[in-house]
């Protein structure tokens, strides 16, 4: 049951909630918490396709946010909040405006020169007329500090939390690589099957898991590449699925070759599992990972990626090693409970 009421807040949020995707799942753990905490909380739809969406879409999004009281408190996810700028400016001193930023829109993978600095003049602009700020890493916090002007003391850090798991146990002999992410450029598959391919000569099956709805071409050229590289029968692409813990219990390695990430859950995720990781130097990454834990290599490389691999399917001792210190990392990570907590109280102050 709840507790007594704190406060009334609305969540503004684009696209669909229930995706399964790191971002999404913090906001509906977040929400889940602070709803057991004593908030009450209006969920708001704000439409799809952000940061570029329809022109009406757009409109439709900022008319429903306008229509907010005075003085309301909303919490705005900043996959939407990053292109309002024109709309924050003009609500700002009627409405108390709290942006949830992941990661900053600009560092998406895939952009040019010029959509990148149109995006972070955007954001830049928007963010200006926050009240505060929540972001999921110190990474993401230094990015805003260092580039987008945004006050120390108007940012709050609320890692994302990891649930307690069982530790992993494999699945059978054969040593299986587990991916989870979106088909999405950011998430750098391509350099994970290109690095699998190279370790071709070595006994293992691999499976990617992940929304292949969100960009369908990477999606299907992942496909392509899969069979031009003559590893249909060992790598398998299942899609978005409900629950990744079976997956993720039986395997031996977690290996994901992001370009970025604004912290990381699911790496996070794999620790808890005591899994030994492959991974790149990439934003919150090293953060979230130890060194004991995984390898972190260069972003894009292939070559090193692939060496990280070879070493863990090739030491059935490394890769132990490397579970026992994944494991006992997981131990020093918050819960969603503890997260809640940490933005619950930023709030209280707001009000």
């Amino acid at each position: 049951m709840n507790q007594s009421i704190i406060g009334t807040l609305t969540f503004a949020y684009p696209g669909n909630l229930d995706l399964k995707t790191g971002g999404y799942g913090y906001d509906r753990r977040i929400l889940a918490e602070l709803d057991a905490s004593g908030w009450t909380i209006n969920r708001l739809a704000l439409g799809e396709g952000f940061p570029a969406p329809l022109l009406q879409t757009r409109r439709e999004a900022e008319d429903k946010l306008s229509a907010l009281p005075d003085d309301a408190l909303v919490i705005i996810d900043g996959l939407a909040f990053g292109i309002m700028g024109d709309w924050a400016s003009k609500e700002a001193d009627r409405l108390t405006i709290v942006a949830l930023v992941h990661h900053p829109l600009a560092l998406e993978t895939g952009l040019n020169a010029d959509e990148h600095d149109r995006l972070l003049r955007l954001e830049k602009r928007a963010l200006a007329f926050c009240r505060h700020v929540i972001v999921t890493s110190p990474n993401t916090r230094r990015e805003l500090i260092a580039h987008y002007t945004v006050a120390e003391d108007k940012i709050t850090i609320a890692l994302p939390g990891t649930d307690p798991a069982p530790c992993a146990t494999g699945n059978g002999t054969l040593a299986h690589i587990v991916s989870i992410g979106s088909l999405i450029p950011r998430k750098g598959h391509d350099i994970l099957i290109a690095s699998l391919k190279e370790v071709g000569d070595l006994p293992w099956q691999a499976t990617i898991v992940g929304s292949k709805r969100l960009a369908p071409q990477t999606a299907m050229a992942l496909e392509d590449l899969i069979h031009t590289s003559n590893l249909g029968d060992r790598i398998r692409l299942v899609g978005e699925i409900e629950d990744t813990s079976k997956i993720l219990s039986k395997a031996h390695i977690f290996a994901l070759a992001s370009r970025y990430e604004g912290y990381g859950m699911v790496f996070a995720e794999a620790l808890s599992y005591g899994l030994p990781i492959v991974a790149c130097k990439a934003g919150a990454i090293p953060e979230v990972v130890p060194a004991g834990a995984g390898h972190l290599v260069p972003i894009d490389d292939t070559e090193a990626f692939a060496s990280a691999l070879r070493a863990l399917l090739e030491s059935p001792t490394l890769r132990k090693k490397m579970a026992a210190a994944a494991r006992e990392a997981s131990r020093g990570l918050p819960g969603w409970a503890d997260s809640a907590q940490i933005i619950s109280k930023r709030l209280e102050t707001l009000r």
